[in-house]
């Protein structure tokens, strides 16, 4: 069942508890995150179109305030992993740009060797697990996360991310069910921008009310948050947090919101399936960073000037990350065997003999 009605309603998500802690300090240095992700994203598109970036490119400008609005949240025991569309997640969590870019060029620098590529971002040592090509890949994994936390005892929380195109896929379901049996603490987020590829959600997916509603199949709790407003994200997100953390109950959540390009930057027909108009309503009256912006100078936290000095900042930022990529070295012929294996790379029995658990 839903819990949105009983805790805010629409306009309390600002004075909700977790938000009401917000420091200036904290405000700013979100909102400086979503404006990096949407630089590092923009020159990340210039240099494919420029065909200095190969591989695929999934955008995620238009959707800064789900991974920032939700990472933001997270403590040094909980863990996040997501799919293709990976950048933002990488970056909220605590990537650096040079690493990300280095990545998307292919350079031995990159956060994955220049081996990964846009849809394969790690970083382990910031609980941050991927970055997954296969759709649904990743909620098997995310229940795995889950999984650890509670045979280990530790008091996290598993955030795992999916597309709304995710949610048709069996691994998804078989993740639902394990989750409700096993009582796991992990939350599913359905960032939802409307389009599974090309095609729009009634024509691909058989719901209801919404998608999430299809955790009471499961006995699981849900909750749909507008994906603009970063503090509903917030609100919404720690009661979902919480139940993980001190029940040990999973959640989905449904965050609508909306990317500006196309699936990837190789969708042709982009601006075939979605009206101009639709795109640009969009932009002008729901875009997470311009509300976000709009609400901190409101509230008297950041004037414009200050927040024009961000958005350079980080432009820069993401200009010195393509000068960082396009110098650094390929990896070598000799390194193609190398991070194929943990066991192998790291000499264990198991990597020396290829047995595992079994002997003859």
């Amino acid at each position: 069942m839903s819990f949105a009605d009983s805790q805010f309603s629409r306009l309390d998500f600002a004075s909700s508890p977790i938000n009401q802690a917000l420091t200036a300090e904290k405000k700013i240095e979100m909102f400086t995150h979503m404006i990096r992700i949407r630089r590092f994203e923009q020159a990340a598109l210039k240099y494919y179109n420029a065909g200095r970036i190969g591989g695929f490119l999934h955008l995620y400008i238009g959707q800064e305030s789900v991974a920032v609005g939700t990472i933001s949240l997270c403590t040094l025991y909980d863990h996040n992993i997501t799919a293709y569309r990976c950048h933002g997640h990488a970056l909220a969590s605590g990537m650096n740009m040079n690493e990300c870019m280095a990545e998307l060029f292919g350079k031995a620098t990159g956060c994955a060797k220049g081996k990964g590529g846009s849809m394969h971002f790690f970083a382990p040592d910031k609980n941050f697990w991927g970055g997954h090509g296969i759709v649904a890949g990743q909620t098997p994994l995310g229940l795995g996360l889950a999984y650890g936390l509670k045979y280990k005892g530790i008091p996290g929380a598993a955030l795992c991310y999916m597309g709304d195109g995710a949610v048709n896929q069996g691994a998804y379901h078989e993740s639902l069910n394990l989750a409700s049996l096993f009582e796991l603490p992990v939350v599913y987020i359905i960032e939802n921008n409307g389009y599974s590829m090309g095609t729009s959600q009634k024509r691909s997916s058989a719901y209801r009310g919404c998608l999430a509603q299809r955790a009471e199949a499961y006995d699981m709790e849900w909750d749909m948050i507008d994906g603009s407003d970063i503090y509903e994200v917030r609100a919404k997100t720690q009661i979902a947090l919480e139940r993980a953390r001190s029940e040990s109950r999973p959640t989905i959540l449904e965050i609508s919101t909306y990317r500006y390009y196309g699936h990837s930057v190789a969708d042709a027909n982009a601006k075939k399936y979605r009206s101009p108009e639709e795109i640009e309503n969009y932009k002008n009256n729901h875009d997470p960073i311009n509300t976000f912006r709009n609400r901190l100078i409101h509230e008297g936290v950041i004037n414009q000037e200050q927040a024009d000095a961000i958005n350079k900042a980080a432009a820069d930022e993401a200009a010195a990350a393509v000068v960082f990529a396009e110098q650094s070295p390929a990896p070598t012929v000799e390194s193609i065997m190398d991070d194929v294996y943990w066991e192998v790379d790291n000499k264990t029995a198991a990597g020396a003999t290829g047995r595992h658990f079994f002997n003859d």
